[in-house]
């Protein structure tokens, strides 16, 4: 009995050491490295290997097309590049300083595409991973993206019932720094709507959204403000193994999107935290803004509820892909010019509009923008080069927010 205890203890103290050996020795190669000229190196260590690329969104991009409701559309894919093996180790130095901002990369091991085994910050979008490279520079906007010694608000994962969907769903709640402290103080809202394929996790894991507004609020250029990240997927209780359904592997190709079910219910929302958090509970201390999939939510809820949000925000939005016409609820996306017109009457703060330049959305948005045009309704535009891409988003998040609560 004495020796089974002896062998087990002296096995378990093996794999303690094995355990402690692989944690504090690491890989054996450091990789992303910021070079103090600005550029940036990566490496990947595998002696098998006959050929490795990197593809990420620092690196000129690849102009690829799609087609979508029988029309010829582009967009850009983050762009390709060889790294070079010396002694098993395969390295790859932008030849360039890369700009201050927020980035993702993969490797590309002999066809099968991995994440950077020497970067443990890691980045989920929809099915893919990908790992984060962040570039910050005192005075850059990527500076409100980083962790700063300022006041920080708090992140919660909130529960509420919803009677259109028939089950309870979660959403991500942001309160600025001070909310616990004053309990006498109340605050304006914003709602923050992400894009298909993501959940109530996506603006704040790849959107950097409460640094941002961390960064926003202490620096005096944004108003303390309650933030909510909804779920816009309806038939969805929460993000991906955060819900009953388990190990479900994330999709884009989820049902009641954007079919009018998700801005029915939206109002259970806004009841939910005007009766669960100390909210300026009117018109004009309520925002609603998104991107892709939760820019074409924000329009239409805007435009069914009038009188609920002062400022709203369109990014990349997804307006004319057709969704309108095979759409369940096809009342919430009918008459859109009489909603237009009712809703400009009640003479709103602010509708926010932008897009990048080469985003396979752009045309749409300018059909829409000269509609607004041709009725004299007055926006704000904002185009940037790039496309479809976080980095946009971020942007948009950054120049909306301090605009909000005038």
């Amino acid at each position: 009995m004495k020796k089974s205890l002896t062998l087990v203890a002296t096995l378990l103290i093996g794999v303690s050491a094995f355990a402690q050996q692989a944690l504090f020795n690491g890989a054996g190669v450091e990789s992303p490295v910021i070079n103090p000229d600005g550029s940036v190196t990566f490496r990947y260590q595998n002696r098998k290997a006959v050929r490795v690329t990197l593809s990420g969104d620092f690196l000129p991009v690849q102009h690829l097309e799609f087609e979508m409701n029988g029309q010829k559309m582009s967009y850009d894919a983050p762009g390709v590049a060889e790294l070079r093996e010396n002694n098993g180790v395969w390295e790859y130095t932008t030849p360039f300083a890369v700009e201050p901002e927020m980035y993702t990369y993969t490797f590309n091991v002999d066809g099968t595409q991995e994440i950077d085994p020497n970067n443990v910050f890691v980045n989920r979008d929809i099915a893919s991973l990908t790992s984060v490279l962040l570039v910050p520079k005192e005075g850059a906007r990527s500076d409100l993206y980083a962790v700063h010694h300022v006041p920080h608000g708090t992140v919660s994962k909130v529960w509420y019932p919803s009677a259109t969907a028939g089950f309870d769903r979660r959403m991500t709640v942001y309160t600025p720094a001070g909310y616990e402290d004053n309990p006498k103080a109340k605050y304006p809202v914003l709602y923050v709507l992400h894009g298909i394929g993501g959940d109530e996790d996506a603006w704040v894991t790849q959107g950097r959204a409460t640094q941002i507004l961390d960064n926003l609020i202490a620096r005096g250029q944004a108003k303390p403000m309650i933030v909510v990240f909804t779920n816009g997927n309806i038939s969805e209780e929460a993000a991906p193994l955060e819900n009953s359904t388990g190990y479900t592997r994330p999709t884009m190709s989820l049902p009641q999107t954007m079919e009018g079910t998700f801005e029915t219910a939206f109002p259970e929302v806004v009841k939910y935290i005007d009766s669960h958090y100390r909210t300026i509970a009117k018109k004009q201390s309520r925002a609603i803004c998104g991107l892709s999939m939760g820019g074409f939510h924000t329009l239409y809820i805007t435009l069914n509820n009038p009188d609920m949000f002062a400022y709203s925000g369109m990014f990349s939005a997804a307006i004319g892909t057709g969704s309108e016409q095979t759409a369940t609820h096809k009342e919430i996306y009918e008459n859109v010019d009489g909603k237009l017109a009712t809703y400009f009457s009640k003479k709103p703060a602010m509708l926010w509009i932008g897009i990048g330049r080469t985003d396979f959305l752009i045309q749409s948005n300018n059909e829409f923008r000269a509609k607004l045009d041709a009725a004299g309704y007055p926006y704000k535009y904002m185009e940037t080069d790039g496309g479809h891409i976080w980095k946009n988003w971020r942007i948009y998040l950054s120049e909306f927010v301090p605009l909000l609560f005038k």
